[in-house]
């Protein structure tokens, strides 16, 4: 059966205050309230921040042995949104605003406009059909960046450098300068050369955790590589970072391994009456869905029992027509699969359980 779910610390305990904290202390103020004090006063002060984003680097993952330069940089732990995933992160960071707010409410996304669900990394169907949006217009204005340029802050991402010009990066760095990377070395390098310049906002992205997790589970060579991988750049840059940087660290969400026999599948009589999206560990539904929990190791919300696990108000305009109208939230142990679910992966998140939501301050050296 499902656990009380632990509602992600917006108050002050969560990636959104994060965010909130760097533009408090680059201009000033920020749309959302930043970190709680005890957090705020473990970072140190500077001229430039440096964020290292490593997408799916739960606090539990620190402790495999090849993170160890990581969980040594470890000074205390806050809250990924809900739900627990990648697009939904990187939308909070990009606009300083928790999901209730920004309006991106999960990887997989009903949105009406469109007349049906879109796949918010590639934004296409979920056979893979492109979606015509207005990506660049999806968040709202002003966003983190265009908040950061308009008071005389330069905000950079350091990205790989396949990302560039995609419908994800147009959606999330509107008004942010993108800088290209094709190697670790290159992200090192590109992070500390951007880092000696003041007044900036440098936020270095690395997917490889993430996508070694997925693939091929915790306990693999390939994901022990990746965990070396970003240790050994995180100890590049803090080595290399100039005078007046500060070098901090986090991820969107944590990771679950789940082997193949934890999957459960939605009905075919019920994918033709219900709309599913969401994620394995969450699945949104539109349509009643108490009977689907008579058949599935899952609890079923009502949505006006769950509105607050996205944040506080006020919401975003179309909030109401993107919810579901209720969670199928998966019993511990256990994922949720729809038709055009990829049966094929290991890791998983988007629920709220520690190990998903739970994601690491790392505090590196800084410059004098």
């Amino acid at each position: 059966m499902m656990r009380p779910p632990q509602i992600p610390d917006y108050s002050g305990g969560s990636l959104v205050n994060l965010a909130a904290e760097l533009e408090n202390r680059l201009i000033g103020t920020s749309p959302s309230v930043p970190l709680h004090p005890d957090l705020s006063r473990l970072i140190p002060h500077g001229q430039t921040y440096v964020l290292l984003l490593v997408d799916g680097l739960g606090s539990r993952q620190l402790d495999h042995p090849a993170a160890a330069p990581l969980a040594s940089a470890r000074a205390a732990d806050i809250d990924a949104p809900f739900p627990t995933t990648t697009t939904v992160s990187w939308a909070t960071i990009a606009t300083g605003l928790p999901p209730s707010q920004h309006g991106l409410l999960g990887y997989q996304l009903y949105l009406p406009e469109t007349e049906g669900v879109v796949y918010t990394i590639q934004w296409t169907r979920g056979w893979g059909e492109a979606v015509p949006l207005d990506h660049a217009g999806f968040l709202p204005t002003p966003n983190l960046w265009e908040r950061l340029t308009s008071a005389g802050v330069e905000p950079i991402t350091v990205q790989p450098g396949n990302f560039a010009g995609t419908h994800l990066s147009k959606v999330l760095y509107r008004g942010c300068r993108f800088e290209p990377v094709f190697s670790f070395d290159e992200a090192a390098i590109a992070t500390n050369q951007l880092a000696a310049v003041p007044n900036r906002l440098i936020v270095t992205y690395l997917p490889n955790v993430d996508v070694a997790a997925h693939i091929h589970g915790q306990r693999s060579p390939q994901y022990a590589s990746s965990l070396r991988s970003v240790a050994d750049l995180w100890t590049q840059i803090e080595r290399g970072l100039p005078d007046g940087a500060v070098l901090l660290g986090t991820a969107d969400h944590g990771h679950v391994d789940y082997p193949k026999e934890a999957a459960d599948r939605i009905e075919r009589s019920d994918e033709a009456t219900h709309v599913f999206y969401g994620d394995s560990r969450v699945m949104f539904v539109r349509g009643e869905g108490a009977d689907l929990a008579e058949y599935l190791p899952a609890t079923w919300i009502p949505v006006e029992e769950a509105t607050e696990w996205w944040g506080p108000g006020p919401r975003h305009p179309r909030f109401d027509e993107r919810a579901p109208d209720g969670l199928l939230f998966a019993d511990d142990g256990r994922i949720l699969m729809h038709k055009f679910s990829d049966d094929r992966m290991i890791g998983h998140h988007g629920g709220l359980s520690d190990a998903e939501r739970r994601i690491p301050l790392l505090i590196g050296r800084h410059g004098s």
